[in-house]
């Protein structure tokens, strides 16, 4: 007898199957014929993983073991190791925004998400270590005005903007430790104040 944890994996599921996670993942990131399976499963999964378990991202496959992951979304276990969530994550991060915007216009559609009034705040993420090689075209880690008060420490910040009623987030944004706020505050208006019309366009 074989036993395996449910859990919330169904309601998971039932959620992005609504959401076409893997349909869009996979319309802008197609895998070979040979693959066993897509891109789109297996972030549908990991996304079920980081709901069910969010611990450190390795060893996904013994997570699925356990949990009755085969049964509700057709994938072997085997199937979910550390190099394939690899080769998935580097093959969704050039797409990024356009599966985030894609996702999201599918949410306000499908669940009737009222974005008439957003609300946005900032944030900011102290970071320890020396960071002297950063890649380029990535938000910096620099010093600036934490939130924590430890100008000490280098910082990344993060902008969130959730809707007035349920405080869904809708939109995000990550910006260099050093950035002034207030820059940023134009911007991400006008970011936002695009995201409800591409939706019900």
């Amino acid at each position: 007898m074989v036993e395996r944890r449910l859990g919330a994996l169904p309601a998971s599921a039932e959620f992005l199957r609504r959401l076409d996670l893997a349909g869009i993942i996979d319309e802008l990131c197609p895998v070979r014929d040979v693959a066993h399976v897509t891109h789109g499963q297996v972030i549908e999964v990991l996304v079920a993983n980081r709901l069910s378990a969010p611990a450190p991202l390795v060893q996904v496959s013994d997570w699925a073991r356990e949990r009755a992951v085969e049964e509700v979304f057709g994938i072997e276990a085997g199937l979910l190791n550390d190099d394939r969530l690899g080769r998935a994550l580097d093959a969704i991060a050039p797409q990024i925004e356009q599966i985030i915007g894609t996702v999201g216009a599918q949410a306000i559609a499908g669940f009737g998400i009222d974005c008439a009034q957003l609300h946005w705040d900032m944030t900011s993420i102290s970071l320890y270590g020396d960071y002297e090689v950063q890649e380029e075209g990535y938000p910096q880690a620099r010093h600036g005005h934490p939130k924590d008060r430890r100008p000490d420490l280098k910082q990344i910040q993060a902008g969130l903007a959730v809707t007035g009623g349920g405080g869904i987030p809708v939109f995000h944004r990550t910006y260099s430790g050093g950035a002034a706020e207030v820059a940023q505050v134009v911007g991400a208006m006008t970011a936002c104040g695009r995201c409800p019309r591409n939706a019900t366009s």
